[in-house]
């Protein structure tokens, strides 16, 4: 055990979401608490994370000395909805789970085959007009299953039928898609997917296959969508700035293959939690940190993979620093998690023994177990 009775603990708090519950702001406002509850004297800095998905525009707003313009979009079914553009230093930040979360949806309203990423279109549309000449979406999270069709419509670039007719919004339309009725319009902008994937677009680990069961798609519309977004991908790479081999990059089965069509329009793709790292000075807090806490909703396999606890537990053990996980869940294995980093989990399904409880107590649930760990570690 850690003894640090001697001296002024530095305790670093960089939680993820608990998705459905609290914000990553309000996770770490929580653990905070909970540990100056039990121990007055520590000295508590707190960077709550995200790795693209829902809550990365309000984690960069907390850490970045931008301005918040509010923007009218529509959800995955067409119906309005509020969105925001995030400006800071010539960059506009979006958030595709504003437009295209899986939130937005009750579970029967669930189905990547109509859902549509045209909402995303009109926060990119808005992004560019705010003259940034750089812009950064966030990818996770997402609803739909289109390929960024959607998108590309609102852009200006709607698909259309062999026919010469524009396809109606959702995956499955795309397997009629013969081309584009129109160039997207982006003034030149540069173009950024921060993603927690590497997926490619198409096959066993392709977009409808990993991703579409927990969007509501059965077996059927797996093999539907899986392809219609290989014809989608043959007509994306008629567009001149879309790079060879699109449908097999890592990244492009980001979102519903959003990250394919941000790829084809010249852009990137780039670590969510990297970016987040970089932006909230992420580094520079584990060198003054003693101890670092972080978290999530559940703590599970795909946790090890580029998520945020991942992230934290490997730079934290970089620095032989102690990394503890508080989740409402926990699912990891204790090797696994120990092989990224973390040095002990714990979860409020275990705390409250209820899972309910553990959803709609969460923030005191993370106060009590964060102060029964200030004292265990400080003795």
């Amino acid at each position: 055990m850690w003894d640090a009775t001697l001296a002024r603990v530095r305790v670093l708090i960089c939680p993820d979401k608990f998705a459905g519950t609290l914000t990553a702001v309000e996770a770490a406002t929580a653990i905070a608490e909970g540990w100056r509850a039990a121990m007055p004297g520590a000295d508590t800095v707190l960077r709550p994370l995200a790795d693209g998905g829902p809550g990365f525009l309000e984690v960069l707003a907390a850490a970045l000395d931008g301005s918040t313009v509010p923007v009218r979009t529509v959800d995955p079914l067409g119906r309005p909805a509020a969105g925001q553009v995030f400006t800071a230093g010539g960059t506009a930040y979006l958030e595709s789970a504003q437009a295209c979360g899986l939130h937005l949806l009750t579970g029967a309203e669930r189905d990547p085959k109509i859902t549509t990423s045209y909402g995303l279109g009109l926060l990119l549309a808005a992004a560019v007009e705010t003259g940034a000449r750089r812009v950064v979406v966030g990818l996770g999270g997402s609803a739909t299953t289109d390929g960024g069709a959607g998108m590309l419509a609102a852009l200006g670039a709607a698909p259309l039928h062999a026919d010469g007719y524009a396809l109606p919004y959702g995956g499955a339309a795309l397997a009629g898609v013969d081309s584009l009725g129109g160039v997207p319009r982006l003034r030149g902008v540069e173009l950024v997917g921060a993603t927690d994937v590497d997926n490619p677009l198409l096959g066993l680990h392709g977009a409808a296959n990993v991703f579409g069961p927990q969007k509501g798609a059965t077996r059927a519309d797996i093999l539907l969508l899986d392809a219609a977004l290989e014809r989608w991908a043959g007509v994306l790479q008629t567009l001149r700035t879309c790079p060879p081999g699109l449908a097999g990059l890592p990244g492009a089965g980001a979102a519903g293959g959003l990250g394919a069509a941000l790829l084809a329009l010249g852009g990137r793709t780039e670590s969510g939690i990297g970016l987040v790292r970089r932006l909230t000075g992420l580094d520079e807090a584990l060198d003054a940190a003693d101890l670092v806490i972080t978290g999530e909703g559940s703590f599970d396999h795909q946790s090890l993979r580029g998520k945020v606890v991942a992230g934290v537990a490997t730079a934290a053990a970089e620095r032989g620093l102690p990394c503890l996980v508080l989740a409402g869940r926990v699912g990891a294995g204790r090797r696994e998690a120990a092989a990224i980093g973390v040095t002990e989990a714990r979860s409020l399904v275990e705390h409250f023994g209820d899972e309910r409880a553990a959803m709609s107590r969460a923030a005191e649930g993370l106060r009590a177990v964060a102060a029964r760990l200030a004292r265990q570690w400080t003795q």
